[in-house]
């Protein structure tokens, strides 16, 4: 079958559907709520969502394919510049899958996804993506096993891609101006084409497996931990990590700054959110504390297997 935007575009549709079903599996109540969109530019998306269930308090899987003129801050801004966008006939087109999960219970991780596809009118094409585990107590056995499910994808199309992009996700998910990392990372890629050790077909296949991995990665973790008991006080440390989750989304997510750059569906696009969150002036854990254990381990450069 050839391979273009359309077919990825089918295949994306494809996995967002499996997610779905194997998240309400796991959560055993609650049912995702689908809503499809359109954008007055050009394509548009299905948002599915899902809240107030056994496991999953709020959470999101979310199809977009969109297109057009290719918006100006993909030709101006440094962080965001293509080689050849730079004239104004250019159009692009951008498909992808965006999750987030927020569960209940503060033992259960959240977890992020992103599989996108980016072409341009000029022939310019790249995959992205990643895949990363905020816990809001961090687990070293959890975390072991995230990270090594993660590398076995990456080393079966490339055995260099998993400490290259578990680097990129440590710079990535990084909150600048608390000195933490937002979670224990995992990998994150963007740009990704061909080179002289893979071809565009290959890495196409790396991406795919990493949407693939994501259902029985954090469907595991979710077993493991569902059924744990926690405090009131473990909770109100959970809304403290989710404002970090919140801090970085709104500050340095660059498909967040894509979506709303791009007219994208602001409902959608603010889906990674929590339904609750806090900040509470100059808090403190106690030392030698799950909370003070947990902030020791939010650095770049932990090897996690």
């Amino acid at each position: 079958m050839e391979v273009n935007k359309f077919t990825i575009s089918e295949w994306l549709k494809k996995l967002q559907s499996q997610i779905c079903n194997a998240l309400e599996n796991a959560d055993e109540l609650s049912k995702f709520i689908s809503e499809e969109w359109e954008r007055d530019e050009g394509g548009g998306g299905k948002t599915n969502i899902i809240s107030n269930g056994n496991v999953i308090e709020k959470g999101g899987v979310l199809y977009s394919a969109v297109y057009g003129k290719t918006p100006d801050f993909l030709k101006t801004e440094k962080q965001h510049t293509i080689i050849g966008a730079e004239t104004s006939d250019t159009e692009f087109y951008a498909t992808g899958i965006s999750i987030v999960i927020h569960p209940k219970s503060p033992m259960v991780p959240i977890i992020h996804m992103n599989v996108r596809y980016f072409e341009m009118s000029n022939g310019t094409k790249w995959l992205g993506g990643g895949i990363d585990l905020t816990p809001h107590y961090i687990n070293t056995k959890d975390a072991s096993f995230f990270h090594t499910e993660l590398k076995k994808v990456c080393d079966k199309h490339n055995l260099n891609y998993y400490q290259k992009f578990k680097n990129w996700a440590d710079d990535y998910f990084f909150i600048k101006h608390r000195s933490e990392t937002r979670g224990i990372g995992g990998i994150f890629f963007d740009r990704l084409t061909s080179d002289e050790t893979m071809t565009f077909s290959q890495n196409l296949n790396f991406w795919k497996d990493i949407g693939s991995a994501f259902a029985p990665i954090y469907v595991e973790l979710i077993q493991r931990n569902k059924q744990k008991h926690y405090t009131e006080a473990q909770k109100q440390w959970q809304l403290l990590r989710r404002g970090r989750y919140v801090e970085f989304n709104l500050i340095y997510d660059k498909g967040t700054k894509f979506g709303l750059e791009t007219n994208g569906r602001v409902e959608s696009i603010l889906m990674s959110l929590p339904s609750n969150a806090s900040w509470q002036y100059n808090f403190q854990p106690k030392a030698a504390s799950e909370e003070f254990h947990t902030l020791s381990l939010l650095k770049k450069g932990i090897n996690w297997l």
